[in-house]
Order: C-alpha cells, then structure tokens, then sequence
C-alpha cells in the first residue's frame, strides 16, 4: 500500500485529493466514483486537521491508498486527539437548514459515499479511518 505523509493543514488537502484520485484513476474508477472516493478524503482529512489536531501545531496526517481486486482501500492515521466515532450523533436531515447547527455531517457524508468504514482510537496508536469503495462496473 502506498503511503504519503502530509502536514495537517488545509493547504494540503488538494494534494490528498489528487493523491486517492490519481490511484482510484489508475484502477479504472469511474469520474463519479473518482469524486466521491476524493470527497470523503477530504472530509476525513479536514475533520483530522479541524478536530484531532485542535491546537496542535506541527501535526501530521499519513494517508496510504491502494486499489486492488476491484476496490479501493484508503487508511488515515493521526496522532491527534482521541475520537470515538460512535459517539457521533446522526444528522437530521429532516431540519430545515436554518434550524440545523453548521457542521455535523462529515462522518455522515462518508459513511454515504464509501462502501465500508471503519475506525479505531488509542491513545497509544492514535486515530485511523479505513474506507473502502468497490468498483460499480459503470466505467
């Protein structure tokens, strides 16, 4: 699996989205799926720099990607704050937007576009994310 370490700062999330993009490309992902597979990248990713490394300068987020056996597979590892996906409150959707608080929908939005998601946090091994999307077969 390739591996990339990034700053965790938001200028850096355009060469995240171009690194997944460029192996899901490779791999024969379709462009819809190219963009749904960059989104939650970057979701997770600003949610690492917005939130695990809340007044943390000088973190780092490493991203490794690989596409294989019509998939592909995107881990993201921090050592920021601990986070307890499980913990998230589903959106309501149902809420006109004025109603709803401002944020909210990151996890919700990649659990939406991914196939499988999943997550572990220690405080000895830090925070990683695995998302995996299958190829649709509408190349």
């Amino acid at each position: 699996m390739k591996s990339v370490q990034y700053p965790a700062d938001f200028q850096h999330l355009d060469s995240i989205r171009d690194f997944v993009g460029e192996t899901a490309e490779r791999a024969g992902f379709s462009s819809k799926e190219i963009y749904s597979i960059q989104l939650a990248a970057d979701e997770a990713c600003s949610n690492v720099i917005e939130h695990a490394y809340e007044g943390i300068s000088g973190g780092k987020i490493e991203v490794e990607c690989e596409a294989r056996d019509g998939q592909i597979v995107i881990v993201i590892h921090d050592h920021g704050k601990i986070f307890d996906m499980s913990a998230v409150r589903q959106p309501n959707l149902g809420r006109d937007l004025s109603e709803r608080e401002v944020g909210g929908l990151g996890v919700y939005l990649i659990h939406k576009l991914m196939d499988e998601v999943s997550f572990q946090s220690s405080k000895k091994h830090g925070n990683t994310l695995t998302m995996k999307k299958r190829k649709s077969g509408d190349v």
